[in-house]
């Protein structure tokens, strides 16, 4: 009898090639296609050492070269692509059967499909998978959402495969139907606004304090042994002390000022938008995307007017107190992420466990760090906590970082640098802490051009004022 594969691998571009290594590697037999078959014959010649791949020229041979129940990880572009190939599968599987979409797809298509592979009694799992085509390789932080029958049968796979902190995998069942490929839009949406802030962080070090790329690199590399270490900061200070072969410059001096984004970091603001939760570290980590690529308004406004003052902080005083912003705006970053998850898992019925999510996003993930640990243990202490920012940890490090936190905005702002991400990030801490909002102006000027009503502080019920005639008020 033919030798049958536990799990099969379509889509064989970087992330499903590495994916599929990574799981010959483990000991399980891959069957492997790719609707172009070169692609399928690369991976068998290059690596075929690694482990046992089962190669498919065609749908028909790669279904009937897997055991059953059936698991399929499709690892091909989001949106048409993903839909075609499913549609190409389903009529060659049998009930139990698994799919695994293991691409950006948006929560909401991972909704439809596993409500229309539901009726056709096949399992449909939206995983999550981050840490890039080396993560796929060598561990990733696994997100897979669906029923929990999918994965008692897909999980053990996962986890196998998934990076590992502490002896503990960092793979989970996530939730059902689209929730695990909501996480992974959150997190993504995490790591602009982490991205955006690191960003923020060597700009105001350089143009404010006058120090060059290499000694900005030191400065992160020292600041990743402490509390802010992480992949990102690892990272930052690699590509800051890197100098360009070509022309003997800083490297990041002859990379263009334009950041492309894929559409997770969107996703992830429309979402919280229509939610009702305010993500504004995302938003602005998103916008200030748009904006550097918009070379023509860039070009158009390089006139405008800026600061009068040409003053310069004082090298050294500045880079402690840009740590400590930094800190504080990275904690606000992850409180309206979590806050947004725990907002989606009460409106889809998820029960997201925003602890494990912690603990999963420790290794393998893009914005793996040290303080994920201060996260998890903050879930684990009060799992219902409203916000990460009101943790007995996560409060005294703001209240400790608050006036480096404002001297920076403050300085920034002074100089004309701009840092949407240390501003909106202390607007929305200043928000949650004011006794009383601008928002009883807004709602009466609601009232008084829309009739919308408004509620009182001192009694129930909604009324409207007579703006127009006596200005008597009523209750409605």
């Amino acid at each position: 009898m033919a030798e049958k594969a536990q799990i099969g691998v379509t889509g064989l571009a970087v992330m499903g090639r590495n994916l599929a290594r990574n799981l010959a590697r483990h000991g399980h037999v891959v069957a492997v296609h790719n609707r172009t078959p070169h692609r399928t014959r690369e991976l068998v010649e290059e690596y075929g050492h690694e482990g046992t791949f089962l190669p498919a020229q065609s749908a028909e041979e790669f279904v009937a070269s897997l055991e059953r129940p059936r698991r399929i990880v499709i690892m091909v572009q989001a949106g048409p692509a993903t839909d075609a190939v499913i549609d190409e599968l389903t009529p060659l599987l049998n009930p139990g059967d698994l799919i695994v979409d293991g691409g950006n797809a948006h929560f909401a298509d991972t909704r439809r499909r596993e409500e229309a592979l539901r009726k056709r009694w096949l399992h449909f799992v939206g995983a999550g998978i981050s840490g890039g085509e080396e993560g796929a390789l060598h561990g990733p932080a696994i997100m897979p959402g669906g029923a929990p029958e999918a994965y008692e049968s897909l999980g053990p796979l996962l986890e196998g495969i998934a990076a590992q902190v502490d002896g503990e995998p960092c793979c989970t069942h996530v939730g059902p139907d689209g929730a695990g490929h909501f996480v992974k839009m959150v997190h993504n949406g995490i790591e602009y606004a982490d991205m955006q802030l690191i960003a923020e962080a060597y700009d105001l070090l350089r143009r404010a304090d006058g120090l060059a790329p290499a000694e900005i690199g030191a400065v992160f590399r020292g600041w990743n042994d402490g509390r802010l270490g992480s992949y990102l900061i690892e990272i930052t200070a690699e590509v800051l002390g890197h100098v360009d072969a070509a022309t003997g410059e800083p490297f990041v001096d002859v990379v263009q000022d334009r950041a492309g984004q894929k559409g997770t970091g969107r996703w992830t603001v429309q979402s919280a938008l229509d939610l009702g939760v305010p993500v504004t570290g995302i938003a602005e980590a998103v916008f200030a995307r748009s904006l550097s690529g918009d070379a023509e308004l860039r070009a158009a406004a390089a006139g405008l007017p800026g600061p009068l003052g040409t003053g310069r902080r004082a090298s050294g005083s500045l880079v402690a107190d840009v740590e400590q912003a930094l800190y504080a705006s990275k904690i606000v970053a992850y409180a309206q992420g979590f806050h947004q998850m725990q907002a989606a898992s009460a409106e889809y019925g998820w029960k997201i466990d925003p602890g494990a999510m912690a603990r999963i996003w420790r290794g393998g993930c893009i914005i793996r760090a040290r303080f994920l640990d201060r996260i998890r243990a903050a879930y684990a202490g009060a799992p219902e906590l409203p916000s990460l920012l009101v943790d007995d940890y996560f409060l005294e490090a703001v209240r400790g970082a608050q006036e480096s936190w404002r001297r920076v905005v403050a300085t920034a702002a002074e100089l004309g640098i701009p840092v949407p991400g240390f501003a909106s990030a202390l607007a929305y801490y200043d928000g949650l802490r004011a006794p009383r909002l601008p928002a009883a102006l807004i709602q009466a000027q609601r009232d008084f051009f829309g009739a919308h009503t408004y509620r009182r502080v001192d009694r129930d019920g909604s009324f409207h004022v007579a703006w127009g005639g006596d200005r008597r008020e009523t209750l409605c």
